[in-house]
């Protein structure tokens, strides 16, 4: 078997993932949020990045928008520029390659090229914008306030210890997860005493928390307003199983009283009584607040876009860091003598990771933009009308609508949101399979048809709910049709209990 060395020739294509390509794939799927949080972060480590001034920003948007009120229009002037996603793929024409790098040329960048607004700012619509009234402010969560307690309390100090160990240990839902044998245990405390100063903290404000279960909690709260053998009493004691399971027969043969007396201890229960007393305080890890990333108006009768751009800096290439790479080009051409190589390099570096930043940004508004507005075409009578007049749509829709491929939709709507006269959506949610319809008028959305599920259900009689056939054939009339497991999986989806749950029997 004969070896050889040879030397040969082949032509392919292969698509290479740039550092700039990723980062423009990674700008796409970041909410204003990230994108003001990543801004910041280059603003920092980057020196030939710099904020735009309020004035220069404001003088380029009013320069832009002179002569020309079409939105998109102003973005397609800048795509000479090499903003749009082609020429991310492929550095413009214009770039020399220097040392197998490619050297941009910062005196014409300067000229023509900034990261100012890259939409048009319609602050004349202020009307639509989200009420500050209605946004909930933040609240006390529940260890400050026991703590505040703690310290208004004649407690010991050494009880004050114990305690505040106690209530390290709670759950959301205010119970104590802890072990009151290890906590005694390691601060040399009496069991004994250890769960008096329990019992102290149970009756805090709110009553029943730290109790180690649900029973333990509705006693605290019933000995401060029942007899101990008084029904409810009793309900709580030995038969909460029966309650919760609804099975008031059981309770009445137990205890031999009346069905009606049984009804009207639970609907106390049911009513005075808190058996998760921790969740009424705020959480800051629970609370989650949504911060459109697009708002869409109603003028007229069209609709206007505009891009949430609030609180992100305007950027463009530091002035002075280019001006020392252009003088120190000079030199070197004048003298024949080459950059200092570490100087050089740094800052060739630092104003290339410039410009492509400032480009990445303004294709991932760019893309947005033209998404939102596909999506407004698609979804016209959602915006007109509500919820359910939403159509079912796929990615490839809009996908083939502006262009692009099917994942960068993906990543555009994910984790994104949009203001509408109609409420705020995350942009996922216009994209739903459809379920036909029985008089051939063409698929409904399974978003709409959750939409009438919640409201036949919002609608029924508490003490004989809609079963979930009844829902099926009430859908059927409106000429939708779905079986009997869609309609279960779409409530279970809105956290809708079934109808036995449902149905209130006092």
């Amino acid at each position: 078997m004969a070896f050889e060395i040879k030397q040969s020739l082949k032509l392919g294509q292969n698509l290479v993932m740039t550092p700039q390509l990723q980062q423009a794939i990674k700008l796409l799927q970041l909410n204003r949020l990230e994108m003001q949080e990543l801004i910041n972060q280059e603003l920092v480590e980057n020196p030939c990045l710099e904020e735009v001034a309020e004035l220069d920003a404001y003088e380029n948007s009013t320069e832009g928008e002179s002569g020309d009120s079409n939105n998109l229009e102003n973005m397609e002037t800048r795509e000479a520029e090499g903003s749009n996603s082609e020429e991310m793929l492929n550095p413009s024409s214009d770039e020399k390659i220097v040392d197998g790098k490619s050297e941009v040329d910062w005196e014409e960048y300067m000229e023509n090229f900034a990261s100012g607004p890259s939409l048009p700012s319609t602050r004349e619509i202020p009307d639509e914008l989200p009420n500050y009234e209605n946004m909930v402010a933040a609240g006390t969560d529940l260890v400050s306030h026991l703590e505040w307690q703690i310290s208004l309390s004649d407690l010991a100090e050494d009880e004050r210890a114990l305690a505040r160990l106690v209530i390290g240990n709670l759950s959301d839902d205010g119970f104590f997860t802890g072990s009151l044998e290890d906590i005694a245990r390691e601060l040399e405390f009496d069991l004994d005493d250890a769960g008096e100063v329990l019992k102290i903290i149970q009756r805090f404000d709110p009553i029943g928390v730290a109790a180690r279960d649900v029973r333990e909690c509705l006693m605290v709260q019933a000995s401060l307003l029942y007899d101990n053998d008084s029904l409810v009493v009793k309900i709580i004691q030995n038969h909460l199983e029966d309650l919760e399971k609804r099975n008031l027969a059981a309770i009445c043969k137990a205890t031999g009283a009346p069905e009606e007396d049984v009804k009207d201890a639970a609907r106390e229960i049911r009513d005075e009584f808190d058996p998760k007393p921790g969740r009424s305080f705020a959480s800051g890890s629970d609370t989650h607040y949504i911060t459109p990333d697009v708002y869409v108006y109603k003028v007229g009768e069209d609709f206007a876009i505009q891009l949430n751009e609030d609180g992100l800096p305007k950027l463009r290439v530091s002035a002075y860091y280019k001006k020392i790479l252009i003088q120190a080009k000079a030199e070197a051409k004048a003298h024949g003598k080459g950059d200092p190589k570490l100087t050089k390099d740094y800052l060739q570096d630092k104003l290339r990771a410039a410009v492509w930043l400032i480009k990445s940004i303004h294709n991932r508004q760019k893309t947005i933009y033209r998404v939102m507005e596909s999506i407004v075409k698609h979804q016209r009578n959602f915006f007109d009308q509500g919820v359910h007049f939403l159509k079912p749509m796929v990615l490839r829709e809009v996908a083939n609508d502006i262009g692009v491929h099917e994942s960068t939709i993906s990543r555009v709507t994910t984790n994104k949101y949009v203001h509408t006269p109609v409420g705020t959506f995350e942009l996922k949610y216009f994209f739903n399979s459809g379920i036909s319809t029985g008089d051939g008028s063409g698929d409904v959305a399974s978003e709409s048809v959750k939409e009438k599920i919640r409201s036949l259900i919002g609608k029924e009689d508490e003490k004989r709910p809609l079963s979930d056939q009844k829902l099926v054939e009430l859908l059927a009339e409106d000429g939708i049709e779905i079986a009997r497991r869609t309609v279960a999986k779409y409530r279970e989806s809105m956290n809708i209990l079934s109808s036995a749950r449902r149905k209130k029997l006092f």
